[in-house]
Parts: C-alpha cells; structure tokens; sequence
C-alpha cells in the first residue's frame, strides 16, 4: 500500500503538470497501476479505487484530520462514533477556508455539543507511522490539539451517538482509525504539562 499510495501521488501529479500527450498517458496506465495494487491490498474493486483516483486533481498532498482533547477535572472529553460505536476525541477533516484552530473547535462544537477554544499543537502523526489500521488510498497527517471547554453542553449529533468524560486509566473502546490509546495518553501528558514542546515525526 505504501508503493501503491506513492504511485498514485506521482501519476497525479504528474498529471497536474505535464502538457504532453504520451507523458499523459504513461501517467494514466501509472494511476491505473496504483489502483491496481490498491485493491490487491485491501477488499475493494479496482474500477471503483481508480474512479476515486481520477476524481483527485492537482499537486498530490496529504489530507489533514484534526483532533481536539478537552479535559475537564482531569478527564478527557470523547463522543461515541454512530459509524462503529466506538469513542474517539472529537475531529475529523480539516476544513478549506479554515484554520485548523478553527476546524477544531468547529468539530468540538459540532460532535460533542461543547464550545471550545484550542490552547495548543500539540502533535503532528503521520497515520501510517501511528499505529492505525491501513488506510488504502489517502496519506493522512493528523493534528491534535490541546483545548479548553468555554461553553455549551453535552449533546450527541449527526455522527456521534453520546458524549462523555473519561479518565487517562479508563478509556472506553476506540475507534482507532481516529485515534489510539497512545496517542490520547500523550494528550493527557501534554495536558499536564502545558510546556511541551509539539510532538511530531
């Protein structure tokens, strides 16, 4: 999948930049490639990756999820996926036209009810060097940041079933695509210890 996620950024960016014909098409059987070992590698179809592979235009970069780590008397605020039913601190994709102080206080506020503001960076992971379960076609940097509850109320939404408080040695069952136990560990060590300096890979 690492090979297969390479290919894919090379054929399109290639394709953002080249005007010439045959590059074109050498950079098309390339994307083709790429969704080829995709789906070897996981239980998708090749027609449907390299459909959502021709979707993506422009200079191949990473996409950016935002997670955000709110304590409040020493424990954690998380929400319950209604996707899988397991918790995670609230996030997800970054927004355009927003920061992502911004879009982490926007998702705070949309999954779990609570008005928020971020305090701090406090890591930048790369999703494949974290610990996560393979994820088949995106390259992913995920941001967390240290936040502060300034308002609002617990209130489940669209994407989350319940919204809860947990402490550092009670952690539910989680939805580790979003989050892992080690990571939300080091939030609750950067909680503590407001001077550390950004974690990142």
């Amino acid at each position: 999948m690492t090979i297969a996620r390479e290919l894919r950024a090379i054929a399109q960016t290639g394709l953002a930049f080249t005007a010439d014909g045959f590059d074109q098409q050498r950079y098309r059987r390339l994307r083709e490639l790429a969704a080829l070992l995709m789906a070897q590698g996981s239980s998708s179809e090749h027609a449907s990756i390299l459909e959502l592979l021709r979707q993506e235009k422009g200079y191949a970069t990473p996409k950016v999820d935002v997670r955000g780590a709110a304590f409040v008397d020493g424990r954690v605020l998380m929400v319950r996926e209604i996707s899988d039913g397991k918790w995670t601190l609230p996030g997800g994709w970054a927004d355009v036209n927003q920061s992502a102080g911004e879009c982490v206080v926007r998702e705070i506020a949309e999954e779990s009810g609570f008005e928020a503001r971020a305090l701090k960076l406090a890591a930048v992971y790369d999703y494949q060097r974290s610990g996560h379960p393979p994820h088949h076609i995106d390259s992913i940097y995920k941001m967390f940041f240290i936040c502060e509850i300034t308002g609002g109320e617990a209130r489940a939404s669209d994407e989350t079933s319940e919204v809860a408080f947990f402490a550092r040695n009670e952690l539910p069952a989680l939805s580790l695509g979003r989050a892992t136990a080690a990571q939300i560990d080091r939030m609750f060590h950067h909680g503590g210890h407001p001077a550390l300096a950004t974690d990142f890979d």
